[in-house]
């Protein structure tokens, strides 16, 4: 089984709910991660400015997101672009993922290709 967690919701609300929403993923990651299953992260939308928050040491996912961030699989380059998470995404080694070249972007990921690569998407 291939999975692929998309994460969507924007750190910047202030709301409980996205807070909610990115440990459930982290979390979901961790589950697929402690069974040997074959996992991926993205981060897309306004979701890419999470990456500044979970690598805060004094954020509450901190130590979750530290035990699932080698299935990062990127940052949606476009999406960081609009959303201001390039920098923070390039600093902490992560890949901008650019492979649906939608006109007026510096390109997406392709959730076509996630599928077409077997993966079952999840999104929060």
């Amino acid at each position: 089984m291939k999975t692929a967690i998309v994460i969507l919701s924007d750190p910047n609300s202030g709301s409980e709910e996205a807070l909610g929403r990115v440990f459930n993923a982290l979390a979901a990651a961790y589950d697929y991660k402690q069974a040997g299953a074959d996992v991926i992260i993205q981060f897309q939308g306004a979701a890419t400015r999470w990456v500044a928050e979970l690598t805060k040491e004094d954020h509450i996912a901190y130590e979750l997101f530290q035990a699932v961030s080698d299935k990062v699989d990127g940052v949606s380059c476009g999406c960081a672009d609009v959303f201001g998470g390039t920098e923070e995404a390039e600093k902490n080694g992560f890949a901008l993922i650019k492979g649906n070249p939608v006109p007026g972007t510096s390109g997406l990921p392709s959730f076509y290709q996630l599928q077409k690569d077997g993966r079952q998407i999840i999104t929060f």
